[in-house]
């Protein structure tokens, strides 16, 4: 009986151990198919909202340097290369992929599928090439 209990007990905290290191501590973002009308389609600005909705952000892809705006016309180069989506998750590119944090920049995973949505509510994706491209959710 004491052998019963033990296996049982070493498999619960297998379990729960595997649990976390698979990534529930992780941030997700939802695949193509759980966004509402995931067509995506290339986008004609270039541009995203930041968490506000009122900030934009735009890539420039020659050298993967981020750029800001609040009104649309005049950018500046953000100085961090950082950006926030709809949940408040930091997203910044490093070593040539696209990367967030959920915890103000102390731990930064591997966005998947490189997507994200705007304080707007579009969904964002860069491919490749890092071209933009949105669906409305």
């Amino acid at each position: 009986m004491k052998k019963v209990l033990l296996r049982v007990s070493v498999a619960a905290l297998i379990f729960t151990v595997n649990a976390v290191s698979a990534g529930s501590l992780i941030p997700t973002t939802p695949s193509a198919s759980e966004i509402k009308g995931a067509d995506f389609m290339k986008s004609t600005t270039g541009t995203w909202a930041g968490k506000d909705g009122k900030t934009w952000y735009k890539l420039n892809t020659k050298d993967a340097s981020l750029w800001m705006s609040t009104d649309g016309k005049k950018w500046e180069a953000a100085k961090d290369g950082m950006w926030q989506d709809k949940d408040g998750k930091w997203l910044k590119i490093v070593d040539k992929s696209l990367k967030w944090s959920a915890d103000g920049g102390k731990t930064w995973s591997d966005v998947p599928e490189w997507k994200w949505q705007g304080g707007d509510g579009v969904w964002n994706k860069f491919d490749k090439d890092w071209t933009l491209w949105t669906a409305k959710a």
